[in-house]
């Protein structure tokens, strides 16, 4: 692409019409996602390790009773909750298409009981004999509509009868906010786009008749003038629909909480926690 591409680009990319996802499974791209993941100035990508050792707890002691178990990861990046999940006593195999991520992960968790695939959950195999897989962050909203329930459904079936599913998801607000955010730019030396000098230019987009956010990056290299293009498509979900899609995919007695704490964090606006039994 070049700079042209842009004047001329289409002015309202309809959702996933143009790509949807940040490409985490691009080496370069993953080599420096890694780097944001284990920072502990922000919790941008991963959260800082205190929150994470609180989120753990609770996961150990609300949803595992505090009893060791085989726990499913999807999405699990670096390996920063497996890792304190194994310690708590559980069996953890983490599923991330970041080889960057996987490979950190493997080596972070070396001498405990994890393993970790990298693997894409739209089309990962997730096997079965779990009694909690889990998919936090908001990642869900990531995924097509279409996608996000057959993930839902692979982890229905890769739970044991009386097995637990926990979601961190993005509420309809957090999501439509995303896509009404105004145009905004900024130039680095060497970022989480580019290991080289660039400016970023960045435009969101809102579709409200399918509750789907899209964000289109232009990424222009100081040096040679080139112009890379990433979109990344989120999707909204009312809370009766999040529960509609559980009940679909084979889960009873869902239950909503405000974090993976158990109680109001007003740290992770935005983001509120499901978890439901597999029938």
């Amino acid at each position: 692409m070049n700079l042209i591409d842009i004047v001329q680009r289409v002015p309202n990319p309809a959702p996933w019409s143009e790509g949807g996802k940040i490409p985490w499974d691009d080496p370069d791209f993953s080599r420096r996602m890694l780097r944001e993941h284990l920072s502990q100035e922000h919790d941008a990508a991963s959260r800082r390790y205190a929150t994470i050792d609180r989120h753990c707890a609770w996961i150990h002691a609300a949803l595992l009773g505090g009893r060791p178990a085989r726990v499913l990861d999807l999405g699990c990046g670096p390996g920063l909750y497996a890792q304190r999940l194994a310690r708590l006593g559980h069996a953890v195999t983490g599923l991330d298409f970041s080889p960057a991520s996987i490979d950190y992960a493997r080596e972070l968790n070396r001498g405990l009981d994890c393993r970790f695939e990298l693997a894409d959950l739209r089309s990962a195999d997730f096997s079965g004999g779990y009694d909690l897989a889990m998919l936090i962050f908001g990642e869900f909203n990531v995924f097509h509509p279409a996608d996000a329930r057959r993930i839902l459904q692979k982890a229905s079936a890769a739970l044991v009868p009386g097995g637990r599913l926990l979601l961190e998801v993005q509420s309809l607000d957090a999501v439509s906010g995303q896509g009404q955010q105004p145009v905004t730019w900024f130039s680095s030396q060497a970022g989480l786009f580019s290991d080289r000098p660039h400016v970023c230019l960045l435009e969101s987009f809102w579709h409200a008749e399918q509750a789907a956010a899209v964000a289109r990056y232009y990424i222009l290299d100081a040096q040679s003038g080139g112009v890379q293009q990433i979109n990344e498509c989120m999707q909204g979900y009312s809370q009766e629909q999040y529960l509609e899609m559980l009940a679909e995919s084979g889960f009873r007695d869902a239950a909503v909480s405000p974090s993976l704490t158990g109680s109001v964090d007003d740290r992770q606006e935005g983001l509120f926690v499901l978890s439901a039994v597999r029938a």
